[in-house]
C-alpha cells in the first residue's frame, strides 16, 4: 500500500466515524426503524430465523440480510440502538472505500478518489441512512462494491476468476438486502452507462460472467425458494403484493424527482454546475471518465422516474454516480489552481458555488440562536464557543473561496459538517425530541406484568414504535367477535381510550380492570404537526372479576 492510499484512508475513516457513528443514538427510532429491529427482535426470541415475523405477522417483503445482522446484535447485545445503527454505519463506510476506489480506479487520480469519497460522506442522504437502521444502504453498498469488481474485471486483461466471483458474491449480497432494487437502480444504470461510452472487450468474460450470474443466483434465491416451497401461499401472495405496489403505491407523476439535486445537500448547487455537460465536456481531461459519470447519474434518475411509485429516500443511489460527477468539478478547479491559469470565468462559477456555503456557514450562528440559545437548549458560554467557531469556519470558507483554494474549501467543508456532528447533534436531537415523552417502554421494567401478554383493539392503529418500545408483541384481538380472550385472563389491554370506554358492558361485567398508566410515546414535541394522538395509549391490567 502506498503512502499516499494509506494516508487517505486514514483521513476518510475518520470523516467516515464524525459522518455515521458520534452521536448516533440522540434521535429516536422512527417508524423504519422501528419495524425492523423488531422483526430482528421475534428473530431471537421465538428462534424464527428463516420465516420472519413483526408482531407475530409474517414479514416476507424484505430479504433477510439485514435483519440477520441486526438480529446477531440483538442476541449479543440486546436492545443496543447505538450498534444497531453502527451496523449501518460499517455498511455506508464501505460505501465510501468502494467509491474511492472506483474514482481510482476509473482515473488513476488518488486525489479524485479523496474528492469523490469526502463528498459522498458528506451529502445529506447517505449520513442519513448510514446513521439509522434502515435497509437501504445495504443493497446499495454490496452493489457498489460489486460494480468496483466487475468494472476492474473487465477493464484488465484475462479471465480475472476472482473479480467475477466476489463480483457475483456482492450481488447476491445486495439481492438479500432488499431484493432487486440495486440491480434496477445501480447496476443496470452503470452497465447502459458503462457499455454505451466504453464499450469494453469481453473476450475472456463470457465465462467469467456466466458464473457470476450462476453465483448471484444461487445466493439471491435460495432464501425465496425455501419460502415458496414451505410458505407456497404467503410467498405468492406477497410477492404479487409488492409487485403491484410498485404501480398502485404512493404513485407520482413522471417529473417527481425533478429536484433530485438537492438530496445532496449542501452541495446541491454544485451538482447542478457539473451536470452542464456541454459547457465542461471540452474543458474536463477525463473526457470519457467525467462522460460516464453524467450519463451513469441521468439514466438512474430516468429508470427511478419510470416507476409509478416514488419516494424521496430511493433517490439514494443517484447518489453515488453524482457524487463522481462533482468530484470532477472539484478536481478541475484543483488542476487550475495548481497550474495557476484559472480564468476569470473559472473564478466566477466556483466563487458563486462555494460563496453560497460560506454564507451559510455564517448564518448558522443566528439559527443556532434562533432555534437553541433563545429556548434554553444552550448556555451563553457554549453558545459564545459555538458563534466563535462556526464564524472562523465561515471566514475561512470566503477566503477560500475569494482566493480560489478549492482543496482548501473542500476541507472546510468536511470541518463544517464534523463540527455540526459533534457540537450540534445533541442539541438537534432535544430540539426535536419531545421532552415531556412518557413512554411504554416503561413496561419493561414492571415485574407484575413481565409474563403477562399484550393485546389491542383489532380496530384500532397500532404504530409499530409503541411495540419496538414496549419490547414485546401486541397482539390484535377483535373484542366485539372474539371472546375466547377472556378465558386467557390476566393480559394487557393497549388501547387509545380507557379500557371503560373500549370494553362492551358485557365484557366489563366479567373482568376487573387496573390502569397501569397513559403513555405518550410522541418522539416530536406538541404543538407540532408531527405530534399524533396514534402514540397515546392507556395501558391497562385485564384480570378476572373477584368473585
Amino acid at each position: 500500500m502506498d503512502k499516499q492510499k494509506y494516508v487517505h484512508l486514514i483521513l476518510l475513516l475518520v470523516v467516515c466515524f464524525f459522518s455515521f457513528f458520534l452521536n448516533n443514538r440522540v434521535i429516536y427510532p422512527d417508524i423504519m426503524e422501528s419495524r425492523n429491529l423488531v422483526t430482528a427482535h421475534e428473530m431471537v426470541e421465538y428462534d424464527n430465523w428463516l420465516v420472519p415475523t413483526m408482531n407475530g405477522e409474517l414479514r416476507l417483503e424484505k430479504p433477510p440480510l439485514p435483519t440477520w445482522i441486526a438480529a446477531g446484535i440483538e442476541k449479543i447485545s440486546p436492545d443496543n440502538l447505538v450498534l444497531q445503527r453502527a451496523a449501518a454505519g460499517i455498511i455506508a463506510t464501505l460505501l465510501v472505500f468502494f467509491i474511492y476506489a472506483l474514482a481510482v480506479r476509473f482515473t488513476n487520480n488518488r486525489r479524485y478518489g479523496l474528492i469523490s469519497a469526502l463528498v459522498l460522506c458528506t451529502s445529506f442522504n447517505i449520513i442519513l441512512m448510514g446513521r439509522t437502521a434502515t435497509w437501504d444502504i445495504y443493497c446499495h453498498g454490496f452493489m457498489l462494491g460489486a460494480i468496483l469488481l466487475l468494472f476492474r474485471g473487465f477493464e484488465q486483461s484475462g479471465y480475472r476468476w476472482w473479480d467475477f466471483v466476489w463480483a457475483g458474491i456482492l450481488m447476491g449480497l445486495s439481492f438479500l438486502g432488499k431484493g432487486p432494487v440495486s440491480f434496477y437502480a445501480l447496476l443496470l444504470p452503470f452497465l447502459i452507462a458503462y457499455f454505451v461510452i466504453y464499450r469494453p472487450s469481453v473476450r475472456y468474460k463470457l465465462y467469467p460472467v456466466l458464473l457470476m450470474i450462476g453465483i448471484c443466483l444461487i445466493i439471491s434465491l435460495w432464501w425465496p425458494l425455501y419460502l415458496y416451497i414451505y410458505h407456497r401461499d404467503m410467498a405468492v401472495f406477497v410477492a404479487a403484493k409488492e409487485s403491484t405496489a410498485w404501480i398502485n403505491r404512493n404513485v407520482r407523476p413522471w417529473y417527481y424527482y425533478w429536484k433530485f439535486f438537492l438530496e445532496t445537500g449542501i452541495w446541491a448547487l454544485f451538482l447542478v454546475t457539473a451536470l452542464v455537460w456541454p459547457y465542461w465536456k471540452n474543458r474536463f481531461k477525463l473526457k470519457k471518465e467525467y462522460l460516464l459519470a453524467v450519463c451513469w447519474t441521468f439514466a438512474v434518475l430516468i429508470l427511478l422516474s419510470l416507476l409509478p411509485e416514488k419516494k424521496t429516500r430511493y433517490l439514494l443511489p443517484v447518489l453515488i454516480p453524482a457524487t463522481l460527477v462533482i468530484a470532477h468539478l472539484l478536481n478541475y478547479w484543483f488542476e487550475l489552481w495548481k497550474s495557476k491559469t484559472a480564468k476569470k470565468i473559472d473564478r466566477v462559477i466556483f466563487g458563486i458555488n462555494s460563496f453560497i456555503i460560506a454564507l451559510i456557514a455564517f448564518a448558522l450562528p443566528v439559527a443556532i440562536y434562533i432555534l437553541f440559545y433563545s429556548k434554553g437548549l444552550l448556555g451563553l458560554p457554549y453558545f459564545v464557543m459555538l458563534i466563535l467557531f462556526f464564524w472562523g469556519i465561515a471566514i475561512f470558507l470566503g477566503w477560500t473561496s475569494f482566493k480560489f483554494h478549492p482543496f482548501s474549501f473542500l476541507w472546510g467543508v468536511v470541518i463544517l459538517f464534523m463540527s455540526i456532528e459533534a457540537l450540534l447533534m445533541p442539541s438537534i436531537a432535544l430540539l426535536f425530541n419531545n421532552q415531556d415523552l412518557k413512554s411504554i417502554r416503561s413496561v419493561r421494567n414492571i415485574r407484575e406484568i413481565s409474563e403477562v401478554p399484550f393485546y389491542y383493539p383489532a380496530d384500532e392503529e397500532l404504530r409499530m414504535e409503541l411495540v419496538y418500545e414496549a419490547g414485546r408483541r401486541i397482539l390484535p384481538w377483535n373484542i366485539q367477535q372474539d371472546s375466547s380472550l377472556l378465558e386467557k385472563l390476566p393480559f394487557i389491554l393497549v388501547s387509545a381510550k380507557s379500557a371503560e370506554e373500549t370494553l362492551p358492558p358485557e365484557v366489563q361485567a366479567k373482568v376487573d380492570v387496573k390502569l397501569i398508566d397513559i403513555y405518550d410515546d410522541n418522539h416530536r414535541q406538541k404543538n407540532t404537526s408531527w405530534y399524533s394522538d396514534t402514540f397515546i395509549r392507556y395501558v391497562t391490567l385485564i384480570t378476572s372479576k373477584e368473585e
